[in-house]
């Protein structure tokens, strides 16, 4: 053999090693490898979602997706047999028992629901603002899966309600990215409530609220009405009736507490520029702050008015002198003179009704 020759079928030799290594590094490449863990968006599983390297197969269809939200496992022998059944053989397993497969989807809370439908309701047929409607569902509302395609905002596209039943129809619609919008109806009855000071325990006529014996509800508005008294309004009031635990309390239902009341000892007080007299007495009658009460003046044993003040205090007004008219002018010396003599019997005159 000459060197020409032998040098040709050296360079044949390699040319056909180098050839075969590629060819054997493009089939190692192309091996299928089966993936673990595996998300789809629709509700089918195809071969291109379990394995890397499908080809021409990887659109084939071979199990049904787990439901919306969900994750499933599938046993890589069951795997291999569909794959076998459509000609992908080959297969690098990786040694995996179980691949999981998770469904994506869009979820939407249940508060949610109800939050967009209370917008939905807000303000319509005498109805109050969202935040103060009471929804009962006609079907528990729960969280909803949707497919991950329904990217859109819920809108409402639908909205009834009857003032007299109670009763609310609202259809929602959800745009998705395919195109399709989903289409989400709820209905049942809503109550607008507000909160009201209702009573921890029953109370008799004339008592005086504490803390403890007011708590605070929402209350249906159509049931307490318009002049429900609220918490801070009602704790130190005093009850005008008999009322019973669980009652929803009105402002009418509730006075100034008695400061004074029917045969208590109480000081009668009077005041005028530079005298302060007090004087012990008896109350005929209740009273409460700025109540006109009778009293007896256990000193003069009669009985006489004032308003009441304070706590067991009674401020009784004794007449000062009478002020002249403007077109009552004293003119004349007599009168001038005359003047601080009647002053003086007034303040004497004042004085005995005191007593």
């Amino acid at each position: 053999m000459t060197f020409r020759s032998l040098l040709l079928a050296t360079t044949l030799f390699a040319l056909g090693a180098h050839a075969a290594h590629s060819q054997s590094r493009e089939d190692v490449l192309a091996q299928p490898v089966l993936r673990a863990n595996v998300t789809v968006a629709g509700d089918l599983v195809r071969i291109g979602d379990v394995i890397d390297n499908a080809g021409p197969a990887a659109g084939i269809a071979i199990y049904r997706a787990p439901d919306l939200g969900t994750v499933g496992s599938l046993p890589v022998a069951k795997v291999i047999a569909a794959l076998r059944a459509h000609q992908v053989i080959g297969v690098d397993t990786r040694d995996l028992m179980d691949i999981t497969v998770t469904r994506l989807s869009r979820s939407i809370e249940a508060r949610d629901i109800e939050n967009q439908v209370a917008q939905a309701l807000q303000h319509r047929n005498g109805l109050g603002d969202a935040a103060n409607l009471t929804l009962t569902f006609d079907r528990d509302v729960q969280t909803l899966q949707l497919d991950a395609a329904s990217s859109g905002a819920l809108e409402a596209v639908s909205a009834r309600f009857d003032a007299r039943s109670g009763r609310f129809d609202i259809t929602f619609s959800i745009g998705s990215d395919s195109g399709a919008a989903s289409k989400l109806r709820f209905t049942g009855t809503a109550v607008e409530t507000v909160e009201a000071a209702v009573l921890a325990r029953g109370v008799d006529s004339k008592e005086v609220l504490k803390a403890s014996d007011v708590i605070v509800e929402r209350r249906p508005k159509s049931e307490v009405g318009i002049d429900v008294a609220s918490r801070e309004r009602a704790v130190g009031m005093q009850v005008r009736r008999q009322l019973r635990a669980g009652q929803a309390l009105r402002i009418a239902d509730l006075a100034k507490p008695d400061l004074v009341t029917r045969d208590q000892a109480v000081t009668l007080v009077y005041e005028s520029a530079g005298l302060y007299l007090t004087i012990r007495g008896k109350a005929i009658e209740n009273g409460t702050e700025g109540d006109v009460v009778s009293v007896i003046n256990l000193q003069s044993k009669r009985t006489v008015s004032g308003v009441v003040v304070g706590r067991g205090q009674v401020a009784v007004a004794v007449p000062g002198p009478r002020l002249p008219a403007p077109s009552e002018k004293l003119n004349d010396k007599i009168s001038q003179a005359a003047a601080p003599v009647a002053l003086a019997a007034n303040v004497s005159a004042a004085t005995r009704n005191a007593e």
